[in-house]
């Protein structure tokens, strides 16, 4: 049907990881396990691995395994493209059992074709 369309605009992959929008995060998961590149939205990011001011005891690489690990543990129960799973992000210093957050993981083909994983928040698309 849109065989013969001009292209308009094109935003890649490529694209959104120089702009910020996505963060690459491969190396971490590697260490896991997860072969395929690993990228988290800018908003999956804020809200699961940056640790807010004055927060006691938690930094973004621990924040990171605590996402790439259970993400790990999801597609290895997973068949399909889409996996969900939660976190638990401590972003206080309340004593308490942190929040869960949900998340949804996309695995698709990249720029190139090759398989990679994108990291999001559920109304995230």
């Amino acid at each position: 049907m849109f065989e013969e369309a001009d292209l308009i605009h094109r935003y890649s992959r490529a694209d959104a990881l120089r702009d910020g929008v996505l963060i690459d995060v491969s190396d971490t998961a590697k260490v896991v396990g997860i072969r395929w590149p690993v990228a988290l939205t800018q908003a999956a990011w804020g809200r699961c691995v940056t640790v807010p001011p004055g927060v006691a005891c938690q930094d973004e690489a621990g924040h990171l395994w605590d996402v790439v690990w259970p993400l790990r543990c999801a597609i290895g129960r997973s068949a399909g493209a889409e996996v969900r799973f939660g976190v638990h992000v401590r972003n206080d210093n309340e004593d308490r059992t942190p929040p869960l957050v949900r998340l949804k993981a996309i695995r698709g083909p990249g720029d190139d074709g090759a398989p990679c994983i994108t990291v999001m928040l559920p109304a995230e698309d």
